[in-house]
């Protein structure tokens, strides 16, 4: 603070003008409380003020130096200098994330990001090329170099919950950028009260930002700068007639859209076959051009400036040589025995039966017990083990009520069933072809086991006679150990070529199942035929992260590890390319999956030719679909310039695989039906 009394002519003040110095020429007293000042600014120019003692407060005195003295601290005006060069750099030098991030970038990486994306303000835009293109390489970069020019301060990145700790991981090891992840723990323990607005680097949980509501309104009252949804095919939403269907997950899309400058989705399945549904998704980055259904016979709409979609096929290095290796597949058809051929028989009709009595029900219990009867089936066709264990936990989750209602005279069934709080709704059945692998598993078994479409005490005991009776006949085909599937494979493991290089050395394999107990029967199988246990390795969903990431690493490092076997927890988010063999077990019912698991293996960085198996049961009824389905690919797989099955989403345009398998498991005249089905498929192409 400067006194008035100490003001004179020559003196340097501080605060007679915002933000600047002023040397005091003449000095003139009007009275013990105010004085008249005329003062030269920096810029030279004569100001006259009037100032009282109230003015004390906001005045110093600034001591004379030389103007270019160079005696300030050297280490901030050094920070000081290379922040201003760095935040300029981009003027300079137009690839500067590139050459400050520990990456070795690709042309298609560099072409989506500093071609398409940059020039785009606001941005807009669906990143869709095939699986292990490098789409987190090419966010990653996104968010760098929007962040060196200053757009961006906040980002959000909403990721399947899987991949929260595989993004956090990449991003601040290759570009130093640290993101925080979002957990109860921490949205709890918030000053705010809203964690989101308290960070502005953020990776969050898709399900938990969908779900949980009360985050909403937290999510409405904050702005971003930038949003990214991985895997965004699952922001989901469908069209019958004139109603339309919106998932949880598609709602978050749409709030989040409203509160964000730029907004990014990168998906490999962006089109699941049905126009509709796709518009809906581009509506996501453009309500005005996507508004409203699809019109038949009507062009479709440009999304050329919305989108980039490249194929493994088009994506080359700088020199112009194939970025992938080529990638075969071949479909391994095997007959069951005559044991398992009743089983199979036996297990389809009480599916078909209990489906038939759920169809007479009304609300969403009938989808759940539909659902719970598909899972069945699936199992049914994946192993022995697996149809074994379902049908007896079901059996004895099934008994449960009896015990409960053995004193009750009513004669109802147990009261749960009939609670329309214990049944996932249409919406959220829907959503679990896209859930995270520990979710579905859990739900799956949960469905599994206790949905019924028992009405009474006597409807009950009579289903679970027939479980006991189809459990007995599951447990003798495995005692027998005459599983034909398993002999297929096993014959694959030890005679087929290219299970070893040209030195003699054992391939490394990858083995998919959709279920655990198969996974857990398959892995006994192959420690038994290899005669070392520690020859296999396995990821479930019910894993954790830490035990995830040993399994994977003992896959990539260890010689000894010739095999992982793997449910579709290693389908997202792990990398590989280790290996160039696959063997499909099982074959998923959801097409886009066939690709996301086959891109494990087949991604940047794989310098073999892969080679996937897919594994078919020949006389069953859901394996007949799908080995027709294989043959027209194969078929058409010159046509498509390889592309084997990342084309399945476009080619199911409005009809779904998991139905025409589920139609051809249920209909009564096997011929008719199979005939029927086979005539769709062959329309697909």
């Amino acid at each position: 603070m400067l006194s008035l009394d100490q003001i004179s002519p020559g003196i340097l003040i501080s605060g007679l003008t915002p933000n600047d110095l002023a040397t005091v020429e003449t000095v003139k007293r009007h009275g013990p409380d105010s004085i008249s000042v005329i003062i030269t600014t920096s810029a030279g120019d004569l100001k006259h003020i009037l100032l009282s003692r109230a003015d004390e407060a906001r005045l110093s005195l600034v001591e004379r130096g030389r103007r270019w003295a160079f005696d300030a601290d050297a280490n901030l005006f050094k920070l000081a200098a290379e922040a201003l060069r760095i935040r300029l750099g981009y003027l300079f030098d137009p690839l500067l994330a590139v050459n400050t991030s520990d990456i070795e970038p690709l042309p298609h990486q560099i072409t989506a990001v500093y071609d398409r994306m940059l020039s785009q303000q606001p941005l807009r835009f669906l990143l869709a090329d095939d699986p292990g293109a490098g789409k987190t390489i090419m966010a990653g970069l996104l968010i760098k170099e929007l962040m060196l020019r200053g757009d961006v301060e906040r980002c959000l990145i909403v990721v399947p919950g899987m991949l929260v700790e595989q993004w956090q991981d990449e991003l601040r090891q290759k570009f130093g950028l640290i993101f925080e992840i979002m957990t109860n723990d921490k949205l709890a323990a918030a000053a705010t009260g809203n964690w989101l607005g308290e960070n502005d680097l953020v990776i969050a949980r898709l399900d938990k930002l969908s779900r949980d509501e009360r985050l909403h309104p937290k999510l409405d009252a904050l702005e971003w700068d930038l949003v990214i949804f991985d895997e965004a095919h699952k922001l989901s939403a469908s069209r019958l007639k004139d109603e339309v269907s919106y998932t949880k997950r598609y709602h978050l899309g749409t709030r989040v859209a409203r509160t964000t400058r730029h907004l990014l989705l990168m998906t490999a399945t962006p089109h699941n076959g049905n126009d509709d549904s796709f518009q809906l998704f581009m509506g996501l980055l453009d309500t005005d051009r996507f508004t409203g259904p699809d019109r038949d016979g009507t062009q479709p709409v440009d999304v050329s400036d919305l989108m980039r979609r490249l194929i493994k096929e088009q994506l080359v290095r700088f020199d112009g040589s194939p970025l992938f290796p080529k990638r075969k597949a071949y479909t391994v058809r095997y007959e069951l025995s005559a044991a398992e051929a009743e089983l199979y028989a036996q297990v389809t009709q009480y599916v078909r039966t209990e489906f038939n009595r759920a169809a007479k029900l009304e609300g969403s219990r009938k989808g759940n017990i539909g659902f719970a009867l598909t899972i069945l089936q699936r199992r049914l066709a994946s192993s022995p083990a697996a149809i074994f264990h379902s049908l007896e936990r079901r059996r004895k989750r099934l008994e449960e009520p009896l015990a409960e209602q053995a004193s009750a005279r009513s004669g109802r069934a147990a009261a749960p069933r009939d609670d329309a709080r214990m049944w996932l709704s249409d919406d959220e059945l829907e959503d679990l072809d896209e859930a995270p692998d520990a979710e579905l598993e859990r739900l799956e078994e949960e469905l599994m086991v206790r949905a019924s479409a028992a009405e009474t005490i006597a409807e009950l005991r009579k289903e679970i006679e027939t479980l006991t009776r189809l459990e007995k006949l599951a447990r003798e085909v495995v005692r027998a150990g005459d599983d034909t599937k398993w002999r297929e494979l096993s014959t694959l493991l030890q005679e087929n070529e290219h299970m070893v290089d040209g030195r003699g050395n054992h391939r490394k394999l990858v083995i998919f199942t959709e279920h655990k107990d198969t996974l857990t029967y398959l892995t006994a199988k192959i420690r038994t035929l290899l005669g070392d246990d520690e020859s296999v390795v396995n990821i479930s969903g019910s894993m954790g992260r830490e035990e995830r990431r040993n399994a994977e690493a003992r896959f990539k490092q260890e010689q000894r590890v010739r095999i992982l076997a793997a449910t579709d927890a290693a389908g997202e988010g792990i990398n590989l390319q280790r290996a160039n063999l696959m063997v499909n077990y099982d074959l998923p019912w959801n097409p886009n999956r066939l690709e996301q698991r086959f891109g494990r293996i087949h991604r940047i960085g794989q310098t073999e030719v892969c080679h996937l198996w897919n594994m078919v049961a020949h006389e069953t009824r859901e394996g007949r679909v799908y080995e027709r389905l294989l043959e027209k690919l194969a078929a058409e797989g010159e046509a498509l310039q390889g592309r084997v099955f990342d084309v399945l989403g476009q080619v199911f345009e409005g009809v779904r695989l998991k139905d025409l398998l589920m139609q051809a498991v249920l209909a009564g005249d096997e011929e008719t039906t199979e005939t029927k089905v086979f005539e769709v498929v062959d329309e697909l192409f």
